[in-house]
């Protein structure tokens, strides 16, 4: 059996969602399965659509055309300049 033609990713969807349903379903009965609250539900949702959006904008040429390594552009507060309080070694101390 060759390497690609092994695992879950090489297996057609519908085998795939089959397998995933079953899992699911198990962990339900059993009480395992993770429940969302409104509130991670809420934050995942404006996660996935802030990222949504700014895939949006690279794909248009407009954003801020970097590397995202500019302040504010992780998604978080923009009021957040990315500044942080620096630790000095100071030798001899």
């Amino acid at each position: 059996m060759a390497k690609e033609d092994r695992g879950f990713a090489s297996m057609d969807r519908s085998k795939q969602r089959e397998i995933a349903s079953k899992g699911g379903k198990a962990a339900h009965q059993k009480g395992t399965a993770h429940e969302w609250t409104s509130e991670e539900a809420r934050e995942a949702g404006r996660k996935g659509g802030m990222a949504s959006h700014r895939r949006k904008q690279q794909q248009q040429g407009g954003g801020s055309g970097g590397g995202g390594n500019e302040p504010g552009s992780d998604g978080g507060d923009p009021r957040d300049t990315g500044e942080r309080g620096a630790v000095y070694d100071i030798p001899g101390q």
